[in-house]
């Protein structure tokens, strides 16, 4: 355990962000997971709203700094194809 007050801090600041950044990526996972679903049951509705969810989702977490902007374009493209391949 930390003596010094700012790394008290800094270890408290740090559970805090693993927490939030943890919530962000399991919300962006589930998301991702509605999609993939959908695809493979062939239900073109249900993958568009999904899709367009996740696309959100995605968004948000790379403004929120949890996803590097490439990485989180490649999941919304790979994402998209997917979702577009249904016929």
């Amino acid at each position: 355990m930390a003596n010094i007050k700012s790394a008290k801090k800094r270890i408290l600041v740090n559970t805090k962000k693993v927490e939030r950044n943890k919530a962000i990526k399991s919300a962006v996972k589930r998301s991702i997971k509605k999609v993939k679903t959908a695809v493979s049951a062939n239900a073109k509705e249900i993958a568009m709203i999904s899709l367009v969810n996740a696309i959100s989702n995605i968004n948000k977490a790379v403004t929120k700094g949890v996803y590097h902007k490439n990485n989180a374009s490649r999941k919304i493209s790979r994402l998209s194809k997917a979702v577009n391949s249904i016929t």
